[in-house]
């Protein structure tokens, strides 16, 4: 493997300890609202209604935090990484107070993307630090750290989330951000400084403005086609179109922009395009997982919120516990066979889940997450460290965030797509009921509070709620085995060894 590690001084080897703690407890920050709120949708959903906009809760915050991520990519190559994870770090908890004061479904919407413009900057920063600090060899070991962090953390966040809906509040699952972002902060005043060489910089304010309007356009028509209006309405035609030629006004802007927020050369290295299109896939598979595997849990197996943590938790548990053994497979067998391994991995366990009945056991739906889990964990972080080696310091924060911001974008617009499917399959069920369930559905295809469990009466009628469900789950499982898929079939294509980006020049394909 060829490398490229050239970097500027980012402090004393001695500050590494600390510094690495400190990107530990920003990674526990994030992982643990990534997941948290999946086991407390149901709650919310009964507290503020809405269950046909309760995507627009991980949508939200997927959204403006991968459209902020290549911002941030940015100006952590110009000012340094320091001050961008202090910003991130700011806004995340204040997004966090707003979330729990929320006193309706749009005002909690609005409270997420605030958190997202600050997660937008914690994670992807993070991670460019580790680049920073640690070599090739030792990243193998440092990630470990990294992910068993997002492992205790991811398992940790389902099971509070289950314990605050079932036995608090939700609203203690974003309070609880509140002291580990100030511990974070604090030890990273304390302990991480560094050394930038200032130069004057131009940034693309239009690109990002432009980027950031046409995925959520895009976002808006997934989200409410189907649901505000009709698929084939004029409205939906024009959200569309507009969002795409936003997207494609962004790609002629960037094409002349002199500092790009999104550079367009990393799409054209064949490292860097099959680590970002992997990303995609992955955001996807995650996405699809989170949101709808508690839903499955409790409202077609019938389980409370807590086992519903606990049966997602496996997922979050075998993702670090391969992501710690992938370091030292890439080293021998390198970045492409190590992630490929992943990808294959990965799409056995989607399609365990797909296969998943009316009446599984959740001790089997723990099972194939957990193997979902062991892929992406093995494919990921392979993946993300290729992209990193080809590129020195002054693009190592772009390549990262470019990294980040595909697999948030697979997020943000899998859980749009699999949200309409849900709503979509629904709706076609509630549209025809049985003859002897009909005159005692409500009238709404929103059902809050079927999904939840708090539609008790006859059990022809709970049978029939929990078999809608069950399909719109299956619809949506099989989409996330679909996006598993295509994720291998492009680690496949990846090269198996890597060559460094030259600073100062645009790679050309290879």
């Amino acid at each position: 493997m060829t490398t490229t590690e050239k970097s500027p001084s980012v402090g004393l080897r001695s500050d590494r300890g600390p510094v690495l703690i400190a990107l530990m407890l920003c990674t526990a920050l994030v992982a643990l609202d990534a997941t948290i709120i999946a086991t407390a949708v149901p709650s919310i959903v009964r507290d503020l209604g809405g269950f046909s906009q309760f995507p627009w809760l991980f949508s939200i915050y997927l959204l403006t935090q991968a459209v902020t991520v290549p911002l941030y990519g940015k100006l952590a190559d110009v000012v340094g990484r320091r001050p961008i994870l202090y910003f991130g770090i700011a806004v995340f908890l204040v997004g966090s107070v707003l979330c729990g004061v929320a006193w309706s479904m749009p005002s909690l919407i609005a409270a997420r993307a605030v958190q997202g413009i600050g997660a937008g900057a914690v994670l992807p920063i993070s991670i460019t630090v580790v680049g920073d600090l640690y070599s090739v060899v030792e990243r193998s070991r440092v990630q470990g750290y990294l992910a068993s962090v997002w492992g205790v953390s991811s398992v940790i966040g389902p099971t509070l989330g289950g314990v605050f809906s079932d036995y608090l509040s939700w609203r203690w699952i974003f309070f609880i951000n509140l002291p580990l972002g100030a511990v974070a902060a604090w030890m990273l005043w304390r302990s991480f400084h560094e050394k930038v060489e200032h130069r004057r910089h131009q940034l693309d304010i239009s690109g990002a403005v432009l980027l950031m309007s046409g995925f959520s356009l895009v976002i808006l028509g997934l989200l409410e086609g189907g649901v505000a209006w009709a698929w084939s309405s004029v409205t939906s035609y024009l959200v569309f179109a507009v969002g795409a030629v936003t997207l494609l006004t962004f790609l002629l802007v960037e094409r002349r922009a002199a500092e790009p927020v999104l550079p367009l050369w990393v799409f054209r290295h064949r490292v860097l395009l099959g680590g970002n299109l992997a990303s995609v896939a992955i955001g996807v598979v995650v996405i699809g997982m989170v949101s709808y595997v508690p839903m499955y849990v409790q409202g077609v197996l019938g389980t409370g919120a807590l086992v519903a943590g606990f049966a997602l938790a496996a997922m979050t548990l075998g993702w670090p516990i391969a992501a710690s053994l992938s370091g030292r497979l890439y080293l021998r067998i390198g970045f492409r066979d190590t992630a490929l391994i992943g990808g294959v991995i990965a799409v056995v366990g989607t399609v365990l889940v797909a296969l998943l009945s009316r009446t599984a056991p959740v001790l089997a739906v723990a099972l194939a997450t957990f193997v979902v889990g062991v892929g992406l964990g093995l494919s990921s972080a392979p993946a993300m460290v290729a992209v990193q080696s080809v590129v020195d310091w002054q693009r190592r924060g772009v390549v990262t965030a470019t990294n980040m911001f595909c697999r948030n974008l697979g997020s943000a617009v899998g859980v749009a797509v699999f949200g309409a499917v849900a709503n979509a399959t629904l709706a076609h069920r509630f549209a025809d009921p049985p003859a002897g369930v009909a005159g005692q559905l409500p009238s709404s295809a929103d059902a809050e509070t079927l999904a939840l469990g708090g539609h008790a009466k006859a059990g022809q009628v709970t049978d029939f709620v929990r078999g809608a469900l069950y399909a719109a789950a299956h619809n949506v499982f099989l989409g996330v085995v679909a996006a598993a898929v295509v994720g291998a079939l492009v680690l496949w294509l990846m090269p198996r060894h890597t060559q460094p980006v030259e600073t100062g020049e645009a790679p050309a394909a290879r």
